[in-house]
């Protein structure tokens, strides 16, 4: 046996024992590391802010400070507020749900020419099967969901924890990192923290600009149409529709047009419809002069960023994706050698001159090849050829002379 053959095997053991360990440790950690990617998006997100602050002569830490806690106050008013709408009307919903089952029933009975009861219904409703298994599972499934409840609370406290953290220490962090690199990449990484500072914030602040303006839209129409609490449903529309990409429009129009529907379902009607044409305004409008400069990403870009954070991270991904791609176009294209293009009409989406359209080219193709002592005129110019010829031979014959061939 050769002298090198076993302590081959022991290292390759020892990297195979290395690789599974590190494995398991990354499937372990999975939800922590996701925590600290979300508080470094929003330590990103609060950098402008807590960098002016601190530039007016306020240390960071307490600047830090001041922004998660009027972020804090913020969510908290705004749950609150929409608690308290959403209980109400539920409330007035199962008061009033015996009258809505029965008009809808008088109206199977008479179009239908049935003679269903809404006792009748009431009772087989409770004496069901499915009814009781689904009580049951219910009633098994509380204390799940209270510890889904208290996990939601600890990963919050743990994202606000490191995102203060991030944001305070911003300059220490940087240092620490530039520490362990050459100059040139110092400047290649503070570079790029740079863009993701101006991509991220760009991105968060156009957006609640966007939500601003929904929320006076949306407040608007629904005092208009006299629904209650306006303000309230104003505010989830404008938040749900722009900090949840592809499906916050549909989620942020369904509870406006719930409590529309409890006071008149044509308003719900209305509201649906204010809603399409107002998010046609906002994709075709708005959003591109607001974040023109902020987040330039291509649409499909960012509808693409958006799957593919969706499908890596799920909700997580979703919510940075679209900083995350705009911070990545940003970095390389400084980076990227361009070049002069180059002046062809196909460049600008025009045909080639002289190429003519599919059935003219077929029907050259039909009448076989020609006579190549004849020019060859292009299709498109024939007519014009043709005008031009006839116009010179007809002021050749008026004034005397041949024609010119």
């Amino acid at each position: 046996m050769p002298r090198w053959l076993p302590r081959a095997m022991v290292l390759a053991l020892a990297l195979v024992a290395c690789l599974q360990l590190g494995t398991w440790a990354f499937h372990q950690l999975t939800g922590l590391l996701i925590n600290i990617l979300i508080a470094f998006f929003l330590a990103l997100a609060v950098e402008p802010a807590v960098s002016w602050m601190a530039a007016h002569g306020m240390r960071r830490g307490t600047a830090t400070g001041l922004v998660f806690l009027a972020v804090l106050i913020a969510g908290a008013g705004f749950v609150t507020l929409l608690g308290s709408m959403l209980a109400g009307q539920i409330v007035s919903m199962v008061e009033e749900f015996p009258k809505y089952l029965d008009s809808v029933i008088n109206w199977i009975n008479s179009s239908f020419r049935t003679e269903l009861s809404r006792v009748e219904i009431q009772n087989n409703l409770i004496h069901s099967d499915w009814l009781q298994k689904y009580v049951q599972n219910g009633a098994s499934g509380v204390l799940d969901v209270s510890a889904q409840v208290l996990g939601g609370l600890f990963q919050l406290l743990t994202v606000l924890l490191f995102s203060f953290y991030f944001a305070a220490d911003g300059p220490r962090l940087r240092r620490a990192l530039c520490s362990v690199l050459p100059p040139a990449r110092q400047a290649e990484v503070l570079r790029a923290w740079e863009i993701a500072v101006d991509k991220t914030g760009g991105y968060l602040y156009s957006r609640g600009l966007m939500a601003l303006i929904s929320c006076g839209a949306h407040y608007i129409l629904l005092v208009v149409l006299e629904v209650p609490y306006a303000p309230a449903l104003a505010v989830w529309v404008g938040l749900v529709s722009q900090f949840i990409p592809t499906i916050g429009t549909y989620l942020a129009g369904a509870v406006p047009m719930l409590i529309a529907f409890t006071v008149d379902p044509w308003y719900a009607l209305w509201v649906l419809v204010f809603v399409v044409i107002y998010q046609q305004f906002e994709n075709y409008l708005l959003q591109p002069k607001l974040t023109a400069k902020s987040v330039d990403i291509h649409p499909a870009v960012a509808f693409g960023s958006v799957i593919a954070g969706t499908a890596l991270l799920g909700a997580v991904g979703a919510l940075i994706a679209i900083p995350a791609a705009a911070t990545l176009q940003a970095f390389l294209g400084a980076y990227v050698k361009r070049y002069v293009v180059t002046d062809d009409p196909r460049v600008h989406g025009h045909r080639r001159r002289g190429a003519g359209p599919v059935p003219a080219r077929v029907w050259r193709f039909l009448q076989g090849p020609r006579d190549p002592r004849v020019p060859r005129v292009p299709w498109a110019r024939t007519e014009a050829a043709t005008g031009t010829a006839e116009q010179e031979q007809r002021t050749a014959s008026a004034s005397g002379r041949e024609p010119e061939q």
